[in-house]
């Protein structure tokens, strides 16, 4: 079970990396978190009223708070890196991340088999190499680095957090809605103050007609990114955290598979073998 809702992660948290990505090409990115996010307070808050979630209210849910304030950052860090830096360097950088909710799960006294820590360790490999790291070309800036291991520490920082936000489904609802109202106040804030200092909002073409038709798509980004972490959560709370953590954050290949599959875009030899690598990783985490 944990296998099957850690890899349902990764299927979810890939595609809505993706339509991200695709957004973020004509709606500046600051505002596609806000509104993502804006639109998946309103869905869970309706689950939350619906299943009486507020009930299980607790010192547990600053761990949400914590997840809803490192988010933002943590992504707003990677598409400042991905500005700065080839993607074929940051996105690969950007998995490493996992090394947080692995790390968490040791500290808790968990002792995968050696198998499950063969697979840690293949399918870590074959995120990084599905990325495409660039071993040529231009040096990076450092500043670009800093900041994707800023972002990588975010991302992992989130899994760890919202994993402990709650014990029950309807807490797990209770606390992804706290997240996603601390992610809207904290992104809301930061798009405020770019505002302020002259930073675009709105699409320089279209303006809100383009946020308005990309609704749907919105939607989707955000609803899948809620279901991730929902399905994480489960997983990590019913199996070993660091096998669900490695599995959950293969979402970079699924990113990659779905522009060759959607966008036509072409398969790299070393994506290919980083792609075949995660796959015998996740048997080897699975079986073991």
């Amino acid at each position: 079970m944990t296998a099957l809702l850690a890899l349902a992660t990764s299927l979810l948290w890939g595609l809505a990396d993706f339509g991200g990505g695709l957004l973020t090409r004509r709606v500046p990115a600051l505002t596609v978190v806000v509104v993502s996010q804006s639109i998946a307070v309103v869905v869970l808050g309706a689950i939350v009223i619906a299943t009486s979630a507020w009930q299980e209210a607790g010192p547990q849910l600053w761990y949400a708070v914590g997840a809803g304030v490192v988010g933002p950052v943590a992504m707003l860090s990677f598409y400042k890196a991905l500005a700065l830096g080839p993607m074929g360097v940051v996105s690969p950088l950007g998995a490493l991340g996992v090394a947080v909710p692995v790390g968490v799960g040791l500290l808790l006294g968990e002792r995968p088999g050696l198998l499950q820590f063969a697979g840690i360790g293949v399918a870590v490999a074959g995120v990084v190499l599905a990325g495409g790291p660039e071993l040529r070309g231009a040096p990076v800036q450092r500043q670009a680095i800093l900041l994707t291991l800023v972002a990588a520490f975010g991302f992992g920082a989130v899994m760890a957090l919202i994993a402990a936000a709650s014990t029950t489904i309807t807490g797990l609802f209770l606390a992804l809605f706290v997240q996603r109202l601390t992610n809207v106040a904290v992104g809301g804030a930061a798009l405020y103050a770019s505002a302020r200092r002259g930073g675009r909002v709105l699409p320089e073409e279209g303006g809100s007609r383009v946020i308005l038709f990309s609704l749907p798509a919105l939607a989707f980004v955000a609803l899948a990114d809620v279901a991730a972490n929902g399905t994480y959560s489960i997983a990590a709370q019913n199996g070993p955290v660091a096998v669900a953590a490695v599995l959950a954050n293969l979402y970079p290949v699924v990113t990659v598979l779905a522009a060759l599959l959607l966008l036509g875009e072409r398969l790299r030899a070393i994506q290919a073998a980083g792609a075949g690598l995660a796959l015998a990783g996740t048997v080897l985490l699975a079986t073991g």
